[in-house]
């Protein structure tokens, strides 16, 4: 699967920008290459933290650009990592694609370095530490920054319907959606939804509420255990029931909302699952009078703390750098407390860092944007994605499984969770 899915995009290489496919100088070059994502907040930040570093070291220069433009950045990583041209230092990796590159021998094993120990146990608890290791036992990134997935709920809208707090499990969701969805004209059509997932097949989409809600459902478990499926369960058929339900009583939407204006900001939808990125958007945009907090995901039942999906960006190097203990110490400056506040006040990301609420460093910044806070107390429990090289393909058959039986309601939640984890089994082998 790893050489077909290289060799495949060896030959497409020959057809991306010439940058990311040849780079006559990198096997010559002094200085180091640290690309970051092309969000706009993100670009800011990587260049501050390059700037800062480069004033600090000019004998060990950095330097700095956003991915090229693709059609997405995994693929151009997939393209470079074919051409020979990666970049000494990536930050925008996500997770679930580690185990392919490590199964490729494409990154640097970053516990080979003798402080590696310390650094991650003065940075992460324990599970963290656990979380980030490859299948080899190795550890080849540094997860970096999280958005937990919350439910984003209108104060207001649950206040009229008789709710003086969002729901906390499936019964209480269910009951504030019958009385908040609504025809407010009675004219046929609902003007007024509980909430909203977009129904794409995009094996992505499930992150925003299939897996959100298993993570959830099952107290923190992921879809594998090592090398076997864990989502064949009955945390998996009452997630899919759950959802199931809300499309079939006209809870939720069966049409694409995204052409529209933000539905959540303008009280067309109740609730959304979503992440700490949407603050800023919303402070800048909302309208008079409009309110929104936000509220772990809806449960089974409420006991216990709540899990959700961690939306994690991980750090890496790559194995072909020429100078991989600068790299080191430069990925350890991105990762430094005065780097991680920096981040936070850029772009509103938060880093996976144990006691940031406690530290004092971060208390200016979160006195400053107090709903922030609810997503660091989230960020204690969240999972990502498992390491695996076929990840995307089981996501991809679950997301398939979920239309047929969420949307449509040709399959009972039963029939759809077997038929995903037979598939997803078949894809293991």
């Amino acid at each position: 699967m790893v050489l077909k899915k290289l060799f495949h995009w060896g030959f497409l290489c020959l057809f991306l920008v010439p940058f990311t496919c040849y780079d006559s100088n990198i096997s010559n070059r002094s200085h180091l290459i640290y690309w970051s994502s092309n969000n706009p907040d993100e670009i800011e930040f990587a260049q501050w933290v390059v700037n800062k570093w480069n004033s600090r070291y000019p004998e060990k220069q950095v330097r700095f650009q956003p991915v090229p433009e693709g059609r997405s950045s995994e693929e151009v990583i997939l393209a470079a990592v074919v051409g020979k041209t990666t970049p000494d230092v990536y930050s925008n990796m996500w997770p679930g694609d580690v185990e392919f590159y490590v199964r490729a021998n494409t990154l640097m094993p970053l516990d080979q370095f003798t402080d590696f120990d310390s650094v991650a146990a003065s940075r992460f608890s324990q599970d963290k530490i656990e979380e980030a290791k490859s299948r080899d036992g190795h550890t080849y990134q540094i997860l970096w920054k999280t958005n937990p997935i919350m439910m984003a709920y209108n104060p207001k809208l649950f206040r009229e319907a008789g709710f003086p707090n969002p729901p906390k499990t499936y019964a209480e969701f269910l009951q504030a959606a019958e009385k908040l969805t609504k025809d407010s004209d009675n004219d046929g059509y609902t003007d007024r939804w509980v909430g909203i997932t977009q129904i794409l097949v995009a094996w992505w989409q499930r992150f925003f509420d299939y897996y959100t809600l298993y993570i959830a459902a099952s107290g923190g478990n992921t879809l594998l255990d090592g090398t076997k499926v864990n989502f064949y369960n009955q945390h998996s058929i009452e997630v899919f029931r759950f959802l199931q339900t809300l499309f079939t009583k006209g809870y939720f939407p069966k049409e694409r909302m995204d052409a529209r204006t933000d539905v959540f900001m303008h009280s067309v939808v109740a609730t959304r699952f979503v992440g700490p990125w949407t603050i800023t958007q919303w402070e800048r945009q909302k309208p008079n009078g409009f309110e929104y907090d936000f509220a772990p995901v809806p449960r089974p039942t409420a006991n216990g703390q709540t899990y959700t999906y961690g939306d994690y960006k991980s750090i890496i190097m790559f194995n072909n750098t020429k100078h991989p203990e600068k790299a080191w110490e430069f990925v350890k400056f991105l990762i430094s407390k005065e780097s991680d506040r920096k981040l936070l006040e850029l772009a509103d990301q938060l880093p996976i860092r144990k006691g940031i609420l406690e530290d004092g460093l971060f208390k200016p910044y979160f006195e400053k944007k107090p709903k922030m806070i609810t997503f660091a107390h989230q960020s204690q429990y969240v999972r990502g994605a498992d390491s695996s090289p076929v990840l995307r393909e089981i996501f991809d058959a679950i997301s398939q499984e979920f239309e047929a039986c969420v949307i449509y309601g040709t399959k009972s939640p039963e029939e759809a969770v077997a038929s995903a984890a037979r598939r997803a089994e078949l894809i293991m082998e």
